[in-house]
């Protein structure tokens, strides 16, 4: 019996018929993925939340890995458009240079979530939600703490060097500007050197042992815009016979698990938390936006300060 003709039986026949045939099942969401890469202890964190509550929603979950490089993301979304996913979602290498590949996706009527990295476009239009990170505020936190450790430690002039995200990431643009507003207050805090380390341990390492070489003994704090820069750098301040934490000032944004060790071994002052366990929020506005529900534009998550001081007892508590 055809669909057609049971539209024309009486209401008891089609009830009788449709109670004989079999429940069809919906059709589970598909979300195409596109991550940045595995540049950090952050980013496995935000992965593997991401792939543990696609799991449990059901989800189809379709995931790309870009390897920094924004050429592999727009290839991967160009795969997504052309595997007709339901939602794509992703988290943007850089902030611009997307305009062409999001207009792809609105053509094709298949909505865009930002995770964790805005992007900047013409048009609002091209992506219907982010969800993360206020990257200027953390770097204002970051930049608060040390205007407090001044002021507690005779307010001294402080030479201070940073360790920038990848160029153009929106959380390295951002938490470099935030955190030049805070110590804006004090002329005594100075940042005398400045230099990508591209969000990996190795290259933070790299870039401090340079800034040692060239700054030697005016370096009294380091500002990293990540954990695992942070972490690099204790290793270069170290092997250059100084001590992290004590010689050098360590303040840093993300609040990993190494940070906390850091700071218990006393080589890091501070982290500023960046919670990058967004998947159950990813996956929450997906499927809202695939039900054709309203959703907000931004979505920011909630975060913390975390000085050496409750490093001890706050480490048992970290989930990444």
């Amino acid at each position: 019996m055809t669909l057609t003709r049971r539209t024309f039986l009486g209401a008891a026949a089609a009830a009788s018929c449709a109670a004989a045939l079999p429940a069809i099942a919906a059709k589970p969401l598909t979300i195409g993925f596109s991550q940045v890469g595995a540049e950090s202890e952050w980013r496995t964190a935000n992965t593997a939340s991401i792939k543990d509550a696609t799991r449990r929603a059901g989800i189809n979950l379709k995931f790309a890995d870009a390897q920094q490089q924004q050429q592999n993301q727009v290839k991967a979304i160009r795969s997504f458009i052309a595997q007709r996913v339901d939602i794509i979602a992703f988290s943007p290498v850089v902030e611009t240079g997307w305009e062409t590949v999001l207009r792809e996706a609105k053509n094709a009527k298949i909505p865009v979530i930002l995770t964790d990295r805005a992007v900047k476009v013409s048009d609002p239009s091209l992506y219907v939600s982010f969800i993360g990170s206020d990257f200027v505020e953390e770097g204002r936190r970051a930049g608060k703490w040390l205007l407090d450790y001044a002021k507690k430690n005779g307010d001294k002039p402080l030479n201070i060097v940073e360790l920038q995200g990848t160029t153009g990431a929106a959380p390295a643009n951002d938490r470099k500007k935030g955190f030049a507003e805070a110590i804006a207050s004090n002329p005594k805090l100075k940042i005398i050197r400045s230099q990508t380390g591209d969000f990996t341990r190795a290259k933070g390492k790299e870039v401090m042992e340079a800034f040692l070489k060239s700054e030697g003994k005016h370096i009294n704090v380091l500002y990293a815009h990540n954990d695992d820069m942070a972490i690099g750098a204790i290793q270069a301040i170290e092997e250059a016979g100084l001590k992290p934490g004590k010689d050098i000032v360590i303040v840093s944004i993300d609040g990993v698990r190494g940070a906390f060790e850091a700071m218990k071994a006393g080589k890091l002052n501070v982290t500023i938390e960046c919670n990058p366990l967004l998947g159950p929020i990813l996956v929450q506005t997906a499927q809202e936006v695939a039900a054709g529900k309203p959703v907000s534009k931004r979505i920011t998550v909630n975060e913390g300060v975390f000085p050496a001081e409750v490093a001890a007892k706050e480490l048992p508590n970290r989930r990444y």
